[in-house]
């Protein structure tokens, strides 16, 4: 009877050698993946800061420059500039000279005084929603507070009749980075490991060994196994070495247990290499292998849960997200590392990337066999 994995050892040991010998292949698995961690873990901040802000005062009063100063001392808004009439402000932030307007009336200290109305004009930029909710959610806070403060000293309490006091889990500070990196992470995995097998056996094709490859008596199992396994110990290696980065650089604590997170990884590097592995199955030559790679990553950012809740999405797009298994390792990464959770509570995220896995592999081994024949 034929050994199913006939021929593994020597594949392994080839691709092991041509892999460590093939600086371009090591240059693209390595280097790219290590930029892209830190720029997106810098860059993806959903803490707005210092957002441009021009002010018109046309009230000129103690009260007015201090309602500007407590717009400022939120850290949210940075005063750029002063604006004379309300057609300048405009020009500004038309001009993009500035998100977000402030207009303070010549009657807003009056009627402050006099238990009026005292109306304060907020215009914020549309054009950006993440910069207009966080403007909008600022400014609505800090008029809320002057309220409640103005209110309960003319009443005379002393407290609120309300009061709600919520506790944040898992990241009590709200930190960007806690939430960002971790998916970073398996983006930065995917675009890394998916390229490096894509290129395998259309590396095969292009050096005229592929031939080789088909009349030699292995075993298609031995041959696509021998393929991915060196990929797998490389990304394995990368993926520890992100993970430190993650909490040496971000300052992102790893909560959950090592081990778990580990198995996670694992496998859903071996989904990852096997969906690779099928690409070169498919591609005749090396652009070809690179642009069927880059059709999966805009998907994989987008709909995955990286950067978007998947709950807010239509339908068809979170069924493309179900497709694709850096939803899955995202959601159990960010699990781990945030919330401590264990491999059983998260248990049919890790049966989903296993079947992937294998349903890839499978794949994969069948296109070869097509091959053979």
């Amino acid at each position: 009877m034929t050994h199913p994995f006939r021929g593994f050892t020597a594949i392994l040991y080839k691709e092991f050698h041509v892999v460590l010998r093939d600086p371009f292949t090591l240059f693209f698995m390595l280097f790219p993946p290590l930029m892209e961690m830190i720029a997106f873990g810098y860059a993806l901040d959903n803490d707005v800061k210092h957002m441009s802000t021009v002010v018109l005062d046309q009230d000129q009063t103690v009260e007015s420059r201090q309602l500007v100063e407590r717009f400022v001392n939120t850290q949210t808004f940075r005063v750029t500039g002063f604006a004379h009439s309300p057609e300048e402000m405009a020009l500004q932030m038309r001009r993009g000279e500035a998100h977000v307007g402030i207009q303070i009336p010549q009657d807003f200290t009056r009627n402050l005084h006099a238990g009026r109305n005292a109306r304060v004009q907020v215009l914020i930029d549309g054009s950006s929603s993440t910069i207009a909710g966080s403007a909008l959610n600022t400014a609505v806070a800090v008029t809320l507070r002057e309220s409640v403060g103005a209110m309960m000293a003319a009443t005379g309490r002393t407290d609120l009749p309300i009061e709600v006091r919520p506790q944040i889990l898992y990241n009590p500070a709200m930190r960007s980075p806690n939430f960002f990196v971790p998916g970073v992470i398996g983006v930065v995995l995917q675009i890394a490991t998916t390229f490096a097998t894509a290129m395998s056996l259309v590396r095969e094709r292009e050096r005229g060994t592929l031939e080789q490859l088909l009349v030699s008596p292995l075993s298609r199992w031995g041959l696509m196994l021998g393929k991915l396994i060196p990929y797998l110990v490389i990304g394995s290696g990368m993926a520890a070495g992100l993970y430190a980065i993650m909490s040496l650089l971000f300052d992102v604590p790893i909560v959950g247990s090592g081990f778990a997170l580990a198995v996670a990884t694992g496998i859903y590097l071996f989904a990852l290499l096997s969906l690779g592995l099928l690409l070169s199955t498919r591609a005749q030559n090396q652009m070809q292998a690179l642009q069927m790679s880059m059709v999966f990553i805009m998907p994989s950012v987008f709909f995955s849960g990286f950067i978007f809740p998947r709950e807010t999405m239509p339908e068809i797009f979170w069924w493309v997200g179900a497709l694709l298994p850096t939803t899955y390792f995202i959601e159990l990464a960010r699990a781990i590392i945030l919330r401590g959770a264990t491999l059983q509570e998260f248990g049919p995220h890790l049966v989903i990337l296993v079947g992937m896995g294998l349903a890839l592999f499978g794949l994969c081994v069948a296109r070869f066999r097509q091959k053979m024949g």
